[in-house]
């Protein structure tokens, strides 16, 4: 039986792809993630990685938390910390905590994460994203790469990046990370 975050993924990337008019096949084209590999989470049959999920956002043009964003027919300004959706990812074990309201959907997504001691989490560039992201620290350890860049984090430190660049979260730690990711749309700030 699938798990029911996986149904829900599955069925959120199907429903975007819907209503982007996108094929399958041209889905993969888009994101390099095979066709039998997005049937298969479309049918919420494969738990999807960070990584891969970050690619198949990337071919349809969204964040990672618009894809967590729940399906709601009156979006409500308050979301309570027992009704935030949260997801683990398979591959490194962290944390995912989709914070913000649904109101604030386009202006602000706020995300809380729990990276499990030395774990690494690397993210492929996106370009169709146009998003801006900040990390804030608030507990432990995290090594930041952005590009070739190495910037070692410390509790109260935040990082602000284009997602233009292949990025790799890292916690070089012994014990949990937990940090808030913040997107805002880009302003294309001149590097």
């Amino acid at each position: 039986m699938p798990d029911p975050i996986d149904a829900e993924l599955g069925a959120r990337i199907k429903a975007l792809r819907g209503e982007m008019h996108l094929t399958i096949d041209q889905l993969a084209a888009a994101s390099g993630v095979s066709r039998a590999m997005i049937s298969r989470i479309e049918r919420g049959e494969s738990s999807a990685t960070a990584q891969l999920l970050n690619r198949l956002c990337n071919g349809l043009g969204v964040s990672l938390s618009a894809l967590f964003a729940p399906a709601q027919s009156a979006a409500s300004p308050l979301a309570r910390r027992a009704e935030q959706p949260l997801w683990r990812d398979p591959g490194s074990g962290y944390l995912r905590r989709a914070v913000s309201p649904a109101t604030a959907s386009g202006i602000v997504d706020l995300v809380e994460v729990e990276l499990p001691a030395g774990a690494l989490v690397p993210f492929a560039p996106q370009d169709s994203t146009p998003f801006d992201q900040l990390v804030w620290l608030q507990q432990g350890r995290l090594t930041m790469t952005v590009g070739g860049q190495v910037f070692p984090l410390d509790p109260g430190d935040c990082l602000h990046m284009q997602l233009d660049e292949p990025l790799m979260f890292h916690n070089p730690g012994g014990e949990p990370a937990l940090y808030f990711v913040i997107l805002v749309p880009s302003r294309q700030i001149p590097r």
